[in-house]
């Protein structure tokens, strides 16, 4: 049994019967047997139908929000946001996949040579609660659209958004069995990556998740694409708009109450800008307003569990206890709910969890260093490896630091850290392997065949 629980009020929503072993099986069956037809459907109906999601979404943006903020705290126009931009992915798809995915002539001695792209077949999906439709959008849109199809290992906290994504598919006109949510625990997992019939395995999550299933995956010789974990730094110089800065990190970080792999987790200021930057940060980050996520008012909701929370909470006093400083918050308010108010650290040091660990919910870690070439060494001192960004006002050395000198799988210049369907998405390390979106993450899971005629 699956329970979806509200994090603001603690009060069970809706309890869901999970899958058997055996049902998990005919899923699985029924959804391979979709793909050797679904294969072979042109383009343009594959289009059709991902552009009638497209619209579903656009019409449904407000119910879908509500779900989420009911069943995992995002505020409600963060939830609209994310609706919107699930809606953008399908249409991006349905425009361009026949394009990215056209046979590509190589000129050879042969009379013809060219790279074919082929489905792969059904792909599982292993897919967090932070974003719930986002997260299963930006992998089921390319997905579909390349001739595969896809069962879905939804987070077991968010299984009315899973219910709700297959429902959508249904109504938008793909075959029933294209695409199915497997109502199952972590357990299972396992079982279903080493069935015959599943391909590949996508995976956005914990760093111990992602190598758990990529060991699992890889005795199989199964193909992976991992998303993982973060602890994106972001530099900021001395010639930098320090107030824009400030408004942009703070609003990275408090982004679904801190809650994203790619969430502005490490300042790192030169000293120069230092009590500038501080000063407006705090300001930015103070006016946020933590309340129920059904509220109009309210700029950030709970964290999704009470458990995260006491997680964050405890990586907080334990840095406390090595050193760190506390500006703001840092204490649990005495409310109903999974609530942790907007926190800022500084004096964060290495061997504290604020600077060696991911912090997933809304405490900024800041860091003070001497100089550019330092900044860039805190920067990379992380096993994670996936977004970073950089504020300053001059923007060929921005750039030239961002492509060169930072390891990340993205490097923003003054904006924080987000993720767009045209652009591949993915990051290094710690941080896993493999990329979504754009022309490079459709063509993951494709047999990528040659073709040779003499």
């Amino acid at each position: 049994m699956l329970k979806s629980i509200n994090p603001t009020t603690g009060k069970t929503i809706k309890s869901y019967e999970s899958h058997s072993a055996k049902g998990v099986e005919q899923i699985i069956n029924a959804v391979d047997k979709t793909w050797h037809h679904w294969r072979n459907t042109t383009f343009k109906h594959r289009s059709d139908c991902m552009q009638n999601l497209s619209s579903l979404l656009k019409s449904k943006k407000t119910e879908l929000a509500q779900l989420m903020a009911l069943e995992m705290g995002k505020v409600k126009n963060e939830g609209i946001a994310e609706i919107e931009k699930c809606a953008w992915v399908c249409d991006y798809y349905a425009q361009n996949a026949e394009m990215i995915l056209e046979n590509e002539i190589i000129a050879t001695e042969a009379t013809r040579s060219f790279v074919s792209y082929q489905p792969l077949g059904t792909i599982l999906a292993v897919m967090p609660w932070n974003f719930p439709f986002w997260q299963v959008f930006r992998f089921l849109a390319p997905t579909l659209m390349a001739g595969n199809t896809a069962v879905l290992k939804h987070a077991s906290n968010v299984p009315g958004c899973a219910v709700a994504i297959e429902e959508l598919i249904r109504e938008a006109g793909f075959p029933e069995n294209v695409f199915r949510t497997l109502l199952i625990g972590s357990g299972l997992v396992k079982n279903v990556i080493k069935h015959p019939a599943i391909k590949a395995v996508s995976l956005t999550g914990s760093t111990p998740a992602g190598k758990s299933v990529a060991s699992i995956a890889g005795s199989q010789l199964k193909k992976c694409v991992l998303e993982l974990g973060g602890s994106d730094p972001y530099i900021i110089l001395k010639d930098a708009d320090l107030k824009d800065a400030a408004k942009k990190c703070a609003a990275g970080r408090l982004l679904n109450a801190g809650q994203s792999c790619i969430a502005a987790k490490r300042f790192i200021v030169v000293e120069d800008a230092y009590p500038e930057f501080l000063e407006h940060f705090t300001h930015e980050m103070n006016a946020a307003y933590f309340g129920d996520p059904c509220d109009e008012e309210s700029t950030m909701g709970p964290m999704a569990r009470t458990d995260l929370r006491d997680e964050i909470h405890q990586q907080v006093l334990d840095s406390v206890e090595k050193g760190a400083e506390v500006i703001i918050g840092g204490e649990i308010p005495l409310r109903k709910g999974a609530f942790y108010p907007p926190t800022i650290l500084e004096n964060v040091k290495p061997g504290m969890p604020a600077y060696d660990e991911e912090l997933f919910g809304p405490v900024a870690s800041v860091i003070k260093v001497k100089d550019e070439k330092e900044a860039i060494r805190v920067a990379n001192d992380t096993e994670f490896g996936l977004g970073a960004a950089i504020f300053t006002s001059n923007i060929k050395m921005g750039e030239n630091i961002a492509e060169i000198s930072i390891d990340a799988g993205c490097c923003f210049i003054n904006d924080f850290v987000k993720s767009d369907p045209r652009l591949p998405f993915g990051g290094i390390k710690e941080s896993g392997y493999g990329r979504e979106l754009s022309a490079q993450g459709i063509k993951e899971f494709m047999n990528i065949k040659t073709i040779v005629v003499k």
